[in-house]
């Protein structure tokens, strides 16, 4: 993860360097604190990886005398296709349309049909063809 932490590290140095500028050039609080924030947000998920990066083992990625065959095997669990996702997605538009039309009947079925969806798609893996 060191490679990692180098990344937000220059993009923290980077947004050091270009909030205050911005602030310099237009005036603007609503940008400069939004790259305020940003910037703290980059720092923020620096400081997470640098510390969890020296707690743990080096990958194979961050030695420099490893080789491409110290990083085969299994990478981990990639789901297959699902369709539960489209129904949250569908539920979710469902809830914000009938909130934007104040229909608010709408939005108790909404609720209701999206703690179905939800069900589904965490405990997809627990029935079915992919249960396991």
């Amino acid at each position: 993860m060191k490679a990692e932490t180098w990344i937000f590290a220059m993009t923290t140095a980077f947004f050091v360097l270009v909030s205050p500028a911005y602030w310099f050039i237009t005036g603007d609080w609503t940008g400069t604190s939004a790259l305020t924030m940003t910037t703290l947000l980059a720092a923020m998920v620096t400081v997470y990886l640098g510390f969890h990066a020296a707690r743990m083992d080096p990958r194979p990625e961050d030695r420099k005398e490893a080789e491409i065959a110290d990083g085969a095997g299994e990478l981990g669990f990639f789901p297959p296709y699902s369709w539960w996702p489209l129904w949250c997605a569908l539920t979710l538009s469902l809830i914000v349309y009938a909130v934007a039309f104040t229909a608010w009947w709408l939005v108790i079925i909404g609720f209701a049909v999206g703690a179905v969806t939800l069900s589904g798609l965490v405990f997809e893996y627990y029935r079915g063809e992919h249960a396991h």
